[in-house]
């Protein structure tokens, strides 16, 4: 048994956002917190996330923002409840950063960047007595101590054993692995009888295979002011509106990460999937139909559709791109594929370059977020089988699944079963 003289001694595995604000609440409850990560400084991905914008969370309504989660908003809920979009701005302002709303409800730091926030995060947790051990590389377990590879004396790697009374693991899931998050925990895990799911991209890009003429002209090229068609779980139609771009071998930007999660279950399952582009959102099938149809005297039909609809670069290569030349000099099916062009997505994109990915820990394998066949051991953040679109829900998830799994660890000290 432990003495009480004896501190209560927490090991965090992973510096991202989950394993920080675990941090937090573990030694703001006077807790003896030891935290690793593999690289030589903590959080890496989160910086780099915030290059163009550090977007911290989401101003939507509540219930809307937790609708985000799709199939894990039941079991994230509780998390959220806790420590949700308001907690999180909060908490930055309680670090002395103040917060802006964006047009489309994303909420910032007021300087939008994220080196400060993480700055000012790392100072108060070194106050409050965290202590940090970079170039620590997770290695599994060695009898009941925690087995890390550690840089040594003229940085050689040493093993290192190192004994907790709990450990929370944050070690991400396996996207920018060149930052830390490279799911080598998954077979440590599964070697202890925790369930697992395969890790895939999530928020990702996928792959079609342009022609050489188009990749070469329109690559990099951004498509504004479009809408994606494409099928949800269930077969049904579903419709978004906004921006994405092309690029050497294929699509990706915003519009599209919004999708996809059910396009990459549906190549998973078919080998291929289809989305339709809508070219020109904010007009009607039929004003199109009747700017395609009026007489164009002398002019080319490429001029034409520039003059009366606008339609040039990107778009014009991609209506050259995916019809026939008996296609695009029919009236009806030109009018028809600007408002519905076929794109047939042949992969997702490796998950390496995914912002983030899918799939890890089950819920089922969880008490809470105590490991069912690990007593004593957490889990937060990416590692657990969940996703979200992009727009400050992957952050705040990952804040309070941290959170949680800290008072996890802190009912599990009193005797009490997480659940």
């Amino acid at each position: 048994m432990q003495s009480s003289l004896t501190p209560f001694r927490v090991a965090v595995i992973g510096g991202g956002p989950a394993g920080l604000m675990a941090a937090q609440d573990l030694a703001q409850a006077g807790v003896q917190v030891d935290l690793y990560d593999a690289m030589a400084s903590v959080g890496r991905k989160f910086l780099l996330a915030g290059r163009s914008g550090m977007n911290i969370t989401h101003a939507e309504a509540y219930e809307d923002f937790v609708g985000r989660y799709g199939d894990s908003a039941a079991p994230l809920r509780p998390m959220l409840d806790a420590f949700g979009p308001q907690a999180v701005r909060d908490w930055v302002h309680g670090l002395g950063l103040a917060t802006f709303v964006g047009t489309s409800g994303r909420v910032f730091p007021t300087d939008m960047k994220a080196a400060p926030l993480l700055r000012a995060w790392v100072h108060r947790l070194r106050e409050s007595g965290v202590r940090f051990h970079t170039r620590h590389r997770w290695l599994g377990w060695q009898g009941d101590e925690l087995l890390f590879s550690a840089a040594g004396e003229d940085d050689k790697p040493a093993t290192r054993l190192v004994q907790a009374d709990a450990v929370i693991l944050a070690l991400g899931g396996a996207s920018w692995a060149r930052l830390g998050s490279d799911g080598a925990w998954m077979p440590l895990l599964a070697a202890r009888g925790v369930e697992v799911a395969p890790l895939v991209p999530a928020n990702c890009g996928f792959d079609i295979d342009w022609s050489e003429h188009f990749s070469s002209r329109h690559a990099g090229e951004p498509l504004m002011t479009v809408a994606v068609i494409a099928r949800d779980a269930q077969g049904r139609e579903m419709r978004k509106q906004g921006q994405f771009v092309v690029t050497q071998g294929g699509i990706e930007g915003s519009l599209i990460y919004a999708l996809s999660a059910p396009l990459r279950d549906q190549i998973a399952a078919e080998g291929h999937t289809t989305i339709w582009l809508d070219l020109l959102p904010d007009l009607t099938a039929e004003r199109v139909a009747d700017e395609v149809s009026r007489p164009r005297g002398a002019r080319s039909l490429s001029s034409h559709l520039q003059s009366r609809l606008g339609i040039k670069g990107v778009k014009a290569g991609l209506l050259r791109e995916c019809l026939s030349k008996q296609q695009f000099a029919d009236q009806a099916q030109l009018a028809q594929a600007i408002k519905r062009l076929p794109l047939r997505l042949q992969r997702a994109r490796p998950i390496d370059e995914a912002i983030s990915s899918a799939g890890g820990v089950r819920w089922e394998a969880l008490k809470g977020t105590m490991l069912k066949a690990a007593p004593g051991v957490f889990v937060a953040g990416e590692m657990v089988d969940w996703e979200a679109p992009t727009g400050g829900y992957l952050l705040t998830a990952c804040f309070a699944g941290g959170v949680a799994a800290a008072r996890d660890v802190l009912a599990w000290r009193a005797g009490l079963t997480p659940r």
